[in-house]
């Protein structure tokens, strides 16, 4: 006899060009449909969505803010309880925590989007003394923790004294848009490219530096927006790059624009698990990162898919050895993201993970 269907309910604060964004709403619409009735609950806008929604049920609570949707989220589960509520970032995994106090039964699966350390170092962050409480409380009542890279589950375990068996390390997928690309291009003019907000822990500037001290001819497109869109248009100007260096705000062809390029950048201080990066890897462009905390390190194979420096003339060194040897081959760079990261193998760990709160035992 076969058992029923697991409901499972997916809650994020809207569906906006992000990384958790992205991520949450893939595994949402994978999950295996003859296990799991799945439901994407989100708490901003239909009109703001930048994901094509398909093969799932999807409720907007179309409020502005998670706080001010609270008591919408709290009828939803009131009414529909639902086996399983994963929810994804610190703003909103903090209320449905307290909401599911009073639902013991329900199983909580949270996901953690950033390194707060790091977070508390770029952005503004709440770190008094109620919102410290209400994250013990947060942690407590959930059964599951799903982070993206071994730096961030031992910053809970070391920062926040997360128990360890509460945690799940699951990096994310790569979605069916990123094909890798039929051979590798032959660009008389070698082509960089970035994407990703535009925000100071994300090192923008001080890949344009670098860039500044090579003597062969490049173009460098960085893709995304933020708050440091000023302040980099003007070390373009200063540091003379103007001809060189162009900016798109936002598109939906990352994939076509990944495959033109030849090597992806990334100079980010800190990253939870750049998406970016694995994507370029996906379609054959190799990449070029810091060593940083975070996925990075899970994501590229030294000399396979691409290059860590240690500092900036290390960088330096490895831009130009790759324009000078072209080392990479885009179908070697992609098998090494693919074999590990396929969408599949990502969204059965999590059916994994599910499987083992509800108790299920499928043959």
């Amino acid at each position: 006899m076969s058992l029923a269907k697991i409901n499972i309910t997916f809650i994020l604060p809207s569906l906006v060009a992000g990384g958790a964004e992205r991520v949450m709403s893939l595994v949402a619409q994978n999950i295996d449909k003859t296990r799991f009735n799945a439901t994407l609950l989100v708490i901003g806008f239909e009109k703001d969505k930048a994901y094509s929604i398909e093969d799932i049920k999807v409720v907007y609570l179309n409020k502005t803010r998670v706080l001010h949707g609270i008591p919408k989220l709290f009828a939803y589960i009131f009414k529909h309880k639902p086996s399983i509520v994963v929810s994804c970032m610190t703003h909103v995994n903090i209320p449905v925590a307290l909401i599911l106090l009073v639902f013991p039964k329900l199983k909580l699966v949270t996901r953690e989007a950033n390194i707060k350390k790091v977070t508390a170092l770029y952005h503004l962050s709440n770190n008094s003394w109620s919102h410290r409480q209400l994250l013990k409380i947060s942690h407590r009542r959930t059964n599951k923790i799903i982070c993206q890279s071994k730096d961030m589950a031992d910053e809970m375990i070391s920062e926040y004294n997360v128990c360890p068996s509460k945690i799940e390390i699951i990096n994310n997928p790569i979605s069916d848009e990123f094909k890798t690309k039929i051979e590798n291009k032959s660009n008389t003019i070698t082509q960089y490219i970035t994407v990703g907000r535009l925000h100071e822990e994300k090192g923008h500037v001080r890949i344009l530096k670098i860039l500044s001290q090579l003597s062969f001819p490049f173009q460098y497109h960085i893709i995304g927006d933020g708050d440091e869109h000023t302040f980099i248009l003007k070390e373009v100007k200063n540091l003379k790059l103007e001809d060189k260096v162009h900016f798109t705000k936002y598109t939906n062809e990352v994939s076509k624009h990944l495959q033109q390029s030849d090597v992806f950048l990334q100079g980010s201080f800190a990253e939870g698990f750049p998406n970016a990066l694995l994507e370029s890897c996906a379609v054959g462009t190799p990449v070029l990162a810091f060593e940083a905390p975070g996925g990075t390190s899970e994501i590229v194979e030294h000399g396979i898919n691409g290059f860590l420096a240690k500092d900036e003339t290390d960088y330096l060194n490895y831009l130009n050895l790759i324009h000078h040897n072209s080392p990479f081959e885009a179908k070697k760079v992609s098998y090494s993201v693919t074999k590990k990261f396929d969408k599949n193998t990502i969204v059965k760990k999590y059916e994994d993970v599910f499987l083992q709160l509800t108790e299920h035992i499928y043959e």
